[in-house]
Formats: C-alpha cells, sequence, structure tokens
C-alpha cells in the first residue's frame, strides 16, 4: 500500500474509524462523505492533478485556508458550515498521524488550524398564529396534502429534527393507552415524545395497513420521505402562509424554527425545563436554557411583576413632627 495516496487514508478513515471504531450515525458519516466530496476536486485543481493521484502532502495549510475561504466566499456557506468541515479534516488529520509516524508533523500543522468565531444568532420562533397558518396551507381534500399536514404537524407536537422524523418507523409509535412516539436522535440517544390526539388521528391513516419496519411518511413514489422532502415542505408551505400573514415575510423559517416555536410555546404552557430538555433530546440543559431567553412575553410578564406603580412624595425629616418631637426630647 501506497503510504502517501490520500485517497487509500480517506477510505480507512470513514470505513475504519467513522464506521468500524467510532459506529457514528448515517447522518454524520454523510457530513464526513460530503467534506471531502467537496475537498477533493478543489485540491485536485488547484495542484492540476487527477484526484487518485493526490497525495497526503498536498493538503497542506495553504490549500486548506484557500479551500475554508472558497466554502465561504464562493459557496456562501456560513461560519458554522465552514467550522464543520474543518472540524472533519482536523479529525482525519489526527487519524493519519496517529497511524503514520511520517505524517506526524503534517497532522499537527493541520489540526492548528483554528475554528473562527461565530455570533450566537437570537433563536428564531413562531407565534401561534403564525405556526397556525403553516399548518392550514396543505390542502388536505388530496392524500398528499392529509401527508403534508400530518408531518408538519408532528414537528410542532414533537419538535423532532428533520431527519429523526424522515428515520421515524411505524414501529417507532405507540397509539394506544399513553401515546408517542420513540425517536433515535443524535448521539444514539433514545427519547420518547407523547402524541396528541390530533396527531394520531392525522398520523393513523397513513400507517394503516402497513408493516411495522415501514417508514411513517413516504414520499409520492412511496419511498421514505428524506430530510431535504421535509426541507422542501417547510419552505413551500411557509411560501403559501405569509400571503396571509405577512410577519412570516420578514422570518427566516426552516424546520428547526418549529423545532424551537415547540419549545418556546411549552414553556409558555407552563413546562419546566428539564421536561423540555427530555421532549427535545437536548443534552446539555444550557442547550435547553436558551429558550427561556428568547421569549419576549415571558420576559414582559416578569416585569410587570417588578413593576413600580407610582411613587410617593417623601417628606423632609424636619417637617415630620414625630421626628422633632423625639429629637427635642434627647436635649431635654
Amino acid at each position: 500500500m501506497d503510504n502517501t495516496i490520500i485517497g487509500t487514508w480517506i477510505r480507512r478513515f470513514l470505513m475504519e474509524h467513522v464506521i468500524g471504531e467510532r459506529n457514528l450515525t448515517q447522518n454524520t458519516q454523510a457530513s464526513y462523505r460530503d467534506t471531502f466530496v467537496l475537498l477533493l476536486p478543489f485540491v485536485a485543481h488547484k495542484r492540476k492533478k487527477t484526484i487518485e493521484k493526490l497525495r497526503v502532502t498536498d493538503l497542506d495549510l495553504e490549500t486548506i485556508r484557500s479551500f475554508l475561504q472558497h466554502l465561504e466566499v464562493d459557496r456562501k456557506c456560513c461560519i458554522a458550515t465552514r467550522n464543520q468541515r474543518l472540524a472533519t479534516i482536523r479529525v482525519f488529520a489526527h487519524f493519519v498521524g496517529s497511524l503514520s509516524p511520517e505524517h506526524i508533523m503534517w497532522a499537527a500543522k493541520i489540526r492548528s488550524i483554528p475554528f473562527k468565531r461565530t455570533t450566537t444568532e437570537v433563536i428564531g420562533y413562531l407565534e401561534k398564529l403564525e405556526m397556525d397558518a403553516i399548518l392550514d396551507t396543505p390542502d388536505r381534500t388530496t392524500p398528499q396534502g392529509r401527508r403534508d399536514y400530518a408531518i408538519l404537524l408532528f414537528l410542532y407536537n414533537t419538535g423532532a429534527r428533520a431527519s429523526e422524523v424522515a428515520n421515524v418507523k411505524i414501529a417507532d409509535l405507540t397509539l394506544e393507552d399513553f401515546p408517542s412516539v420513540k425517536f433515535i436522535g443524535k448521539g444514539r440517544k433514545v427519547r420518547y415524545c407523547p402524541l396528541w390526539e390530533l396527531t394520531i388521528e392525522t398520523i393513523r391513516p397513513l400507517i394503516e395497513g402497513r408493516a411495522p419496519k415501514e417508514p411513517v411518511f413516504l414520499n409520492r413514489c412511496r419511498q421514505a420521505i428524506t430530510r431535504f422532502g421535509i426541507y422542501f415542505l417547510v419552505e413551500r408551505s411557509v411560501s403559501r402562509a405569509s400571503q396571509m400573514v405577512s410577519s412570516l415575510r420578514k422570518k427566516p423559517v426552516s424546520v428547526h424554527s418549529i423545532r424551537h416555536t415547540t419549545a418556546v410555546h411549552l414553556l409558555r404552557s407552563g413546562v419546566d425545563i428539564n421536561t423540555i430538555r427530555a421532549w427535545l433530546g437536548h443534552v446539555s440543559l444550557d442547550t435547553t436554557h436558551i429558550y427561556a431567553q428568547v421569549d419576549l412575553e415571558m420576559k414582559a410578564k416578569a416585569l410587570r411583576h417588578c413593576e413600580i406603580i407610582g411613587t410617593r412624595k417623601k417628606e423632609h425629616w424636619q417637617n415630620n413632627p414625630k421626628v422633632m418631637e423625639f429629637l427635642k426630647a434627647l436635649c431635654g
């Protein structure tokens, strides 16, 4: 085996480390793969080589910095995406350096490339009127409209990620006694989410007579809907709803916005932070506490409890006869 060809190392990294050793989720595997799908053609073009002839040392500091610049400027990626791609490259460099002593110095240089700092954006969420408008967009007289409504309602009910909704199976649903759905989220964490009666009524016709191992939500070809299909559904629904509710035109709404909406609406309903954390599958409470900072309505209510209802006119102590009598008595 040629120890210098980068393609060989990438195969080993993905098969041995990502899948074999770490057993990372399919979404993480896809993210790592996509980084190399973007990186290798860029490096090959810069080095004027075919991808198969690229060597590990072709991936030097200048080339990686140019690639990261390319992501931000040419592909219009946000800083978070840029940092995610860099994280993959750094993990890959560590893998190569740990198994190939001749590449230790190369790996150290690659891993020295810093992540860019980014600002923490205020989490966007929808008001009840806006969420209702989105739910009203599907034409529920048609099979596709009923399916679209079921997906949107399911997103709002559970606060699930698009990938979780795409991967949920019929066997993961419990529709009797205490209705709920089982999700396997980030880090393969299992959590259960309660389902509303309306959600159950909407989903039941979609799964009737189907095998437990089948996905709950299917596309037009009767195959499992993808997370990209869910992204497109939300985008289309928001576009239609914005014609009725003008405030939606000013908001960048995504699947994650609906997830935040679920959290904020639960918070407004009096649900405690720990329950919301379990509901959404957050590993850290710090993530969940963000929602407590974004609801202006709750802030306004809290402020009213501290409001000063007017001021009392203070009298000068010399005009208070009781005080004066007390002072004169001390000298008597």
